[in-house]
């Protein structure tokens, strides 16, 4: 459906990031507009302040919020603001009183888990390191660390954390679980984030799978890498703000610890930061989620969204306004 089609003037209006015709399952009884974050239904710029005073459901464009945050104010009708992260901290104090936030609870699963398994088993086996030494044609034989019977610490045991467990259990590795609060997962017992002081100095590798929040912002500061036992390897897939940068490379320059890290504080991170040479620290640009995986899962999530929307059902993935 376009604008041009058979939309009702009482039917609500939705902005979605992507043509209508790629969202799977879309109901009938909504006015379809579209906006990418710099064109709105294929001529540049956002979109109008008529349509911007008529949307009720707005479907953030992916790593674009910075797009939208402008228009926001002029959303008087605005009912619910879907994104396409599972992250929300970058709109969240932006969002209308009264309107819903939904995020994309199980879009990046796959992908980040992906991620943060290659990133603990390349930092491990020293891939970074073979792949300088083919670089300066040197045979860099030896023995190096394997992930079979080590033990794994996940912070942040959500449905990333529990699609990260999914893909270590064939390495034969031991996992321990932590999320905000205690409980029982299918997979095994979840111990609290009170508990973190018992359970660091038992992990070899510890990675964070955290939302960004007042709770977790600063939470892998100095007392947190120091309980950690020597030579542990900390994976960030999380936000870089969960980890204070400064406490992070005093260890990495005393070689007591290793990090590999999607995710860092600043981000992106500039030029001449010294995190970009400190030992032991292997750094992607933040692609957790960006992988042929997205889209389909992404858009999928939207149809369904939508589906209930224009049904009066209620919405999956509603976060809490506190």
């Amino acid at each position: 459906m376009s604008p041009e089609t058979a939309a009702q003037p009482s039917d609500p209006v939705v902005l979605l990031p992507y043509p209508a015709a790629e969202i799977p399952g879309l109901p009938s009884g909504l006015e379809l507009h579209t906006f990418d974050g710099t064109a709105c239904d294929g001529r540049p710029g956002p979109p109008p302040g008529e349509l911007l005073a008529r949307v009720e459901l707005l479907v953030v464009p992916y790593l674009r919020t910075d797009t939208v945050l402008p228009l926001l104010p002029a959303m008087e009708r605005l009912r619910v603001v879907q994104t396409q992260t599972a992250g929300v901290d970058d709109i969240l104090g932006h969002v209308p009183p009264g309107a819903l936030l939904c995020n994309a609870r199980g879009v990046h699963d796959a992908s980040t888990a992906e991620l943060a398994v290659t990133l603990t088993l390349a930092a491990l086996r020293d891939i970074p390191g073979f792949v300088r030494g083919q670089d300066a044609e040197e045979w860099r034989a030896g023995f190096y660390p394997a992930l079979a019977d080590r033990t794994v610490l996940i912070v942040g045991y959500g449905s990333v954390g529990a699609a990260i467990e999914d893909r270590l259990r064939p390495f034969e590795c031991e996992v321990l679980r932590v999320a905000r609060s205690a409980r029982t997962a299918p997979a095994g017992p979840v111990r609290a984030l009170a508990d973190l002081p018992e359970l660091l100095p038992l992990a070899d590798v510890v990675i964070l799978a955290v939302p960004l929040s007042p709770a977790t912002r600063g939470l892998v500061d100095s007392a947190f890498l120091g309980a950690m036992r020597d030579g542990a390897l900390l994976v960030n897939v999380a936000r870089g703000p969960v980890v204070v940068t400064d406490a992070l490379l005093a260890e990495l320059t005393a070689g007591r610890l290793r990090a590999a890290l999607d995710v860092t504080d600043p981000e992106p991170l500039p030029a001449g930061h010294p995190l970009w040479h400190a030992p032991g620290v292997l750094i992607t640009p933040h692609v957790g989620g960006s992988s042929s995986a997205f889209l389909p899962r992404a858009r999928r999530l939207i149809g369904a969204q939508l589906s209930r929307f224009a049904k009066g059902e209620p919405l999956a993935n509603v976060m809490p306004r506190g």
